[in-house]
């Protein structure tokens, strides 16, 4: 049996205020084609499925058309979890209708532990599936009045801990000799590597939560929420699929993966990257004006299909002017677009009330790093108040959870 895990398509998600669409387009027809000639049986879709939790018709058609046209494959069954972007009622809607096709989805956790696991045959072969989705707080932590911060998050951490211990226990009353128990997930495990794309879940001391966690009982974890594809702890049965094109700046010259399991009766698993096109090229162009629109002029040469996009760090910061109108004079006669102009460690030298002079400069600060400019200047020391920080990030994750 061939199980493909893959996650965050983010599907929506704009980059510098650019649509993704076309990236997004051909790499769903992509998918499709590579399940199709790959003879993919199970595909595993770990959360994030959308940027946001109310996507846009057109976002919701390129999901729906994907899910689709697999039927004219060799795909049986899809497995799809919701992730921290995802609305659960959007991802659930049309579960009934999705579990027709032997689409399986699961928005958020269930209120019975069975309706999270799905016992799956592939020509006589079975496997089951463990369709955690992204945990929120309130779904899995019962609230207890006078709870420190720290509080929350060690209970969040068990309550977390033992939803998975709880649904390995009932992989394993079910299990039949020889049938591999896979476990899919959304959220942050140690000695994963995140990139500025990620918003971080984040409820109270939430990090601590490492390879260790995971029952023994699963032969491997799909996870999503990382966008770089990678193992955790160094394990090769626990791993991030990754995005399946770049979300940020900070994620060029990142090779992007699916995960390829095959399974035999009777024998280990085989676990295979799949190396994903890259659809659309992002550059990261750094040096003075003139090497910059060097730089500029030499990735011009390079016929592309899609218009490349470019962040350019300038270092000469006493033209600053100067060079930005340099800069994007040079991009009206290229094949290229410059999405974003800044100036070499501009974040360490400008102080908040400074980036608030520029909307474009603020938009390029995450919430976290605005509160502690914030308290910065305000000469509140954050790092001997955690508790403050900790409720900051609190507020913030309940706002992204909407």
């Amino acid at each position: 049996m061939k199980i493909l895990h893959t996650s965050d398509w983010h599907l929506g998600h704009r980059l510098h205020e650019q649509s993704q669409y076309e990236e997004q387009l051909r790499f769903l027809k992509w998918l499709e084609n590579y399940i199709g000639t790959s003879q993919i049986d199970v595909l595993l879709i770990a959360g994030d499925i959308f940027d946001t939790g109310v996507p846009s018709t057109q976002s919701q058609k390129l999901y729906y058309d994907f899910l689709i046209n697999l039927r004219n494959t060799n795909c049986k069954h899809i497995v799809i979890t919701g992730g921290n972007h995802d609305a659960p009622g959007t991802i659930n809607a049309p579960r009934e209708l999705l579990n027709a096709l032997s689409i399986h989805v699961v928005g958020k956790a269930t209120e019975d532990i069975k309706d999270e696991v799905f016992q799956l045959s592939v020509d006589g072969e079975e496997i089951i599936i463990a369709a955690v989705p992204y945990l929120r707080d309130q779904d899995i932590r019962r609230a207890v009045a006078g709870e420190s911060f720290g509080q929350i998050g060690d209970r969040y951490k068990t309550a977390l801990i033992n939803h998975y211990a709880e649904v390995a226990g009932y992989c394993e009353s079910i299990k039949k000799p020889n049938t591999p128990i896979f476990a899919m997930g959304h959220l942050f495990a140690i000695g994963g590597t995140t990139s500025e794309s990620e918003q971080s879940i984040y409820v109270g001391n939430l990090g601590d939560i490492g390879a260790g966690d995971f029952p023994g009982l699963f032969d491997y974890v799909a996870l999503g929420h990382l966008h770089r594809s990678q193992k955790v702890g160094k394990l090769d049965h626990i791993r991030y699929s990754g995005s399946p094109y770049m979300l940020s700046f900070s994620e060029v010259g990142a090779e992007k993966k699916m995960i390829q399991i095959e399974t035999k009766v009777g024998e280990g698993l085989n676990i295979e990257e799949v190396s994903i096109p890259r659809f659309r090229e992002l550059l990261r162009i750094s040096g003075s004006t003139d090497d910059c629109i060097g730089q500029m002029v030499e990735a011009d040469k390079e016929a592309r299909e899609l218009t490349p996009w470019a962040e350019v760090v300038l270092d000469d910061k006493s033209n600053a002017p100067i060079g930005f109108a340099e800069i994007n004079k040079a991009a009206e006669n290229l094949d290229l677009e410059v999405l974003k102009v800044t100036l070499k460690n501009e974040r360490k030298i400008a102080g908040l009330e400074q980036l608030i002079e520029s909307s474009k400069h603020v938009k390029e600060l995450s919430p976290l790093e605005v509160f502690k400019m914030k308290c910065k200047e305000q000469e509140f020391d954050l790092e001997n108040n955690p508790g403050i920080f900790d409720a900051f990030n609190e507020v913030l994750q309940k706002v992204r959870e909407g």
